[in-house]
Order: C-alpha cells, then structure tokens, then sequence
C-alpha cells in the first residue's frame, strides 16, 4: 500500500521542485513520518487547547508579565546587535580570508550551537566573574560586574545566538560572486570600502535572516541567562524564566508566557519562509 499526491504538473528532469512528478511514498516510510509529525505537533496543540483563552488579556497585562516581556524583547533586541557588530566582521574573515587554524576557528565559533546552554554559562562565570579570568579586571579597573545584572542577560544571550547569525551571513558571503568585490578594488576602491559599499548591499538578506535567528535564539535562551545572570524579577527575569517560575506557582500564567513566545516563533518561520523556499 502506498500513497500518491496529485502532482501539480509534469516536468522534465531538472525542472523545478513545484512542477515534479511526486512519485508514491512508501507504507514503511508514510506511518513513521507522520507519527514523527503527529509528535511535533501534539505537544503544540496541547498548549493551544488548554490555554486560558477567557483570562489570556488579564494574564498578559499583569506586572510581571509586562516586566518580563519588556526585559526579553530588549535584552534580545541588544544582542542582536552586538551580534551584528561582532558576528558581520567576523564571519567576512571566515569566509574571505585565508590563515592558519581557520577551520579550528570555524568550530570553536560553532561550538556554542550544540554546547549545553548552562555550560556556557558556567564558562560566562569562570570568564566574566568577579573572580573570572578576565572578570576580575573589569571589576578591579573599572568597577563593572556582569554576573546577576541586565547587562548580564545581553552577555549570556548574545553568546547563544551570535553563532547564528556568524553562520547565516558565512554562507551568504561565500555564495556572492567575489568578482563584484575585486571590480570595486579595481576601480580605487579599499578592501573595507568595497566591503560597506558593495558587499554589505549583496549580503543583506543574508544579514537580516540572521539577525532573526539570532533575536529570536535570544528570546528563548534559557540556561546560560540562569546560570549567569540569575532569576531576579525586573533586571533579569525574561521571559523563559518567568515560564519556569510560573509553572510552579501559576501555571495560567506559564501558558499565557508561553503562547507569546510560540507565537513569536511563528512569526520569525513565517518571515523567513520565503528565503528558505528560494534556497529550496
């Protein structure tokens, strides 16, 4: 028994992906895809079905609710742009310059999209602290302590979700053609002119898809903000937070939290569907 879907036209070979002849899907593949689907999506439904619909307005315009939407979307918003500030530069130098370790540097850049959120926020601690490797100078020299504070939560966030953003703009600049950036030196131009006035046009999209990957990793960050910054209602309580402290006290509440983020993550799908399809 197989399954067979419509298709929409018949191309020849190489044609585009819409106009394929889709061929049947075999019964050994067709259940487990949709258990798999059926698993993704339960969980999704369950949180829609059961959220408190009736007292959903009061419960998001509660002070604590408030303050801990305003903390995540600022705190997100603030390492979206020391992500840009670092990340752009940084992934131009992985993908156009050649040097020794490259590669080495590449993984260690990555290395926080599959390291554990709370190890990377007891290495925050071990680097930034009072008595960290670095911070212990910033609080020595110039009296300024990250551990436990808002700016804190930017520094936790912005280290979770600037490898993001490096990845998205890599890729990007490797696909542009590099000849648009060698006509511009041609013409008089200086690598970091060619660089704002030619190349920073062409990966823009690229950019931009990145800086929503990264807002929205930052949004969601949960483990590396605990550990580091700690869960203090109104200077580092965001919104992930507020969802695990609710959940023990007022779990209407913990939905409500949670349907906001869930529609932010639909939002940033959404909006990023159109590129995803292009490069489909």
């Amino acid at each position: 028994m197989t399954a067979t879907a419509r298709p929409d036209a018949v191309t020849p070979a190489g044609g585009s992906r819409r106009g394929r002849l889709l061929r049947p899907v075999p019964l050994p593949l067709l259940v487990p895809a949709l258990v798999g689907l059926a698993f993704l999506l339960l969980p999704l439904l369950a949180l829609l079905v059961r959220a408190p619909w009736r007292s959903l307005p009061d419960q998001l315009t509660s002070p604590e609710v408030w303050q801990a939407l305003r903390l995540s979307l600022v705190s997100a918003t603030a390492a979206t742009a020391v992500s840009l500030v670092l990340g752009v530069p940084l992934a131009w130098l992985l993908a156009r310059t050649t040097f020794p370790g490259r590669g080495l540097v590449r993984a260690l850049v990555t290395l926080p999209l599959v390291l554990p959120p709370v190890v990377g926020g007891v290495a925050l601690l071990l680097a930034l602290g009072r008595g960290g490797v670095v911070g212990q100078w910033l609080d020595s020299w110039f009296g300024l302590t990250l551990p436990f504070t808002t700016a804190g939560v930017v520094v936790a966030e912005t280290f979770v979700a600037m490898p993001f953003l490096v990845i998205s703009v890599e890729g990007t600049l490797r696909a542009a053609d590099p000849r648009y950036e060698e006509a511009a030196a041609t013409l008089g131009a200086s690598r970091f002119t060619a660089f704002r006035r030619v190349t920073l046009p062409l990966i823009a999209p690229g950019i931009a898809a990145g800086a929503v990957l990264a807002w929205a990793r930052a949004l969601g960050e949960f483990g590396a903000t605990i550990t580091f910054a700690g869960n203090f209602p109104g200077r580092t309580q965001t919104m992930p937070l507020a969802v695990y402290l609710a959940l023990q006290n007022d779990p209407a509440a913990a939905i409500a939290l949670s349907l906001v983020l869930l529609a932010v993550s639909i939002t940033v799908l959404a909006g990023l569907r159109d590129r995803w399809m292009r490069a489909s």
